[in-house]
């Protein structure tokens, strides 16, 4: 009986091992196939060639800068990449049309919404229709009032004097390098889950501590991202269902993220939340379904975490190759705080003193006109459409339009349109906005962020730093008080890599 139980059981052994390497051997052949359709060899353009073989690489260090060279070759500043089925454009009229005239015929699409489904769910940027619809209206309400406005810049002015300046200071003292960028992700971390979900995971102390949710939160958007690298959705689709390699990682991450969600949720339903000011609680008074409220704040979070952390790291890096610009920030704060206020003890820009500084916000926007946090943001055709420069767009063609290669186009803004030129948004000494189908660094029409005021305020409150003795990394002034001892020796990381840091949003 004993041998017989044994014999079965190295049977069954040996047919798993059978079957798993046979599927293995299965898997890598199809994966071989799929990729050599993706190929379709038969088109032999030169952009597809130049794309399948990556000879682009020699004379660009990332995509970007490729997509931006060809954009800036062609007539119609539209481009096709035949083997991606993905035409791209940095024509304004065309992202008009993308974006407001033919909104309903270019939503996020399936494609995009299943890449990022177990991350997102059914949060506001990976919906389309009523869905998005309901939560575009209900964020609108709360993001657009001054009192949310006020909170947010309360939490960035405490975390900004709390933690931002007392670790530059000691870095300072100490002789210290400082990765700034890295500062800035723990920065902007802090800000954004105090403001969703009422809670602080402290990513900036002076300690640099490890912080287990953003970890967990880096890599289930990093490899959510990776889905669409795949050379086709069956293959992320097929790990997923095995729980295999990166999908395995994937669950684990998405599983840390969900349960400390839950259990923030929890812990506002008990103590009550009707005197919270944080996302999650203003959203609990209209929402009762808990996976919901999870999919909306944790959509909030991925938009606000690493797009500020980038546009921050592209600022200063632009500030510390042009002194005169951050004279002139420091310049129009001192006159702004004496014009209108008698604490001479003042040291920051308030609320309301913000909006005077017309520089510093034509500084932050020329800023991120070179280097916007989302360089490029995709839709698909849901028909047959044709845009305003005369491109057929056939039905789902994933259509793409490019801010990062807008803001390097001569016919957009002219023959100086690769230098940082603050005054170019300045009309008399004021910030004069420009289209944001010219510049559509916050998306534009029915989809335009709602958190950009935010986020630009934020932002500034960092610019406004400058009548701190901490001295601003690799700037060049004289008027610190500080020894200086950390700076930018190249380009932030994000601005050389191969392939865009953040590929898509909202």
């Amino acid at each position: 009986m004993v041998s017989g139980l044994q014999w079965w059981f190295s049977s069954m052994c040996t047919a798993f091992c059978i079957t798993f390497f046979s599927f293995t051997l299965l898997f890598s052949l199809f994966s071989l196939l799929i990729f050599f359709l993706r190929l379709k060899v038969g088109c032999n353009c030169e952009i597809c060639q130049a794309y399948l073989t990556s000879s682009w690489t020699k004379e660009f260090h990332n995509l970007c800068d490729w997509f931006t060279h060809l954009l800036q070759q062609s007539a119609t500043g539209t481009i096709h990449i035949h083997v991606l089925g993905n035409t791209i454009t940095a024509n304004p009229e065309n992202v008009e049309h993308i974006l407001k005239t033919r909104f309903e015929n270019y939503p996020k699409g399936k494609p995009f919404a299943a890449i990022l489904g177990d991350l997102l769910g059914k949060g506001i940027f990976n919906v389309d229709g009523d869905s998005w619809e309901f939560q575009r209206k209900m964020a609108s309400l709360e993001l657009g009032s001054t009192s949310i406005r006020r909170h947010a810049f309360d939490i960035v002015n405490s975390e900004i004097q709390s933690r931002l300046l007392p670790l530059l200071s000691s870095v300072s003292r100490e002789q210290r390098v400082l990765d700034l960028q890295d500062v800035f992700r723990r920065f902007s971390f802090d800000n954004i889950c105090k403001f969703s979900f009422g809670l602080d995971p402290g990513c900036l102390e002076l300690s640099l501590p490890v912080s287990e949710l953003a970890e967990a939160f880096d890599l289930a958007s990093k490899l959510s991202a990776q889905r669409a690298l795949a050379s086709s959705p069956l293959i992320w689709k097929l790990k997923r269902a095995l729980n295999l390699g990166t999908e395995k990682q994937l669950k684990q991450a998405i599983k840390m993220v969900d349960a400390l969600a839950q259990e923030t949720i929890n812990q506002r339903r008990e103590k009550g939340f009707s005197d919270s000011d944080d996302l999650l609680s203003r959203f609990m008074g209209t929402i009762n379904d808990d996976k919901y409220l999870r999919d909306i704040v944790v959509s909030f979070l991925l938009a606000g975490r690493d797009t500020v952390a980038s546009g921050l790291t592209s600022f200063f890096w632009l500030l510390s190759q042009h002194p005169e610009v951050e004279s002139a920030i420091r310049d129009e704060l001192e006159r702004v705080i004496e014009g209108s206020s008698d604490d001479r003890r003042q040291q920051f820009a308030t609320f309301d003193q913000l909006r005077d500084m017309h520089y510093l916000h034509a500084a932050l926007y020329e800023s991120l006109r070179l280097f916007p946090p989302i360089q490029f943001d995709s839709k698909f055709a849901f028909e047959d459409d044709i845009l305003p420069d005369s491109t057929f767009v056939r039905k789902g063609t994933r259509v793409t339009y490019h801010p990062y290669a807008m803001g390097r186009m001569e016919r957009v803004w002219g023959p100086d349109c690769l230098e940082y030129k603050p005054d170019r948004w300045l009309k008399n000494g004021r910030y004069v906005p420009e289209s944001l189908f010219k510049y559509p660094v916050f998306q534009a029409g029915k989809r335009v962020c709602l958190g950009k005021e935010m986020a630009i305020g934020g932002d500034e409150m960092c610019g406004s730093g400058h009548n701190q003795p901490v001295q601003y990394p690799g700037s060049q002034s004289e008027s610190s008080t500080e020894v200086r001892s950390w700076s930018y020796r190249q380009r932030p990381r994000w601005l050389t890599s191969s392939s865009s840091r953040k590929w898509e949003d909202s």
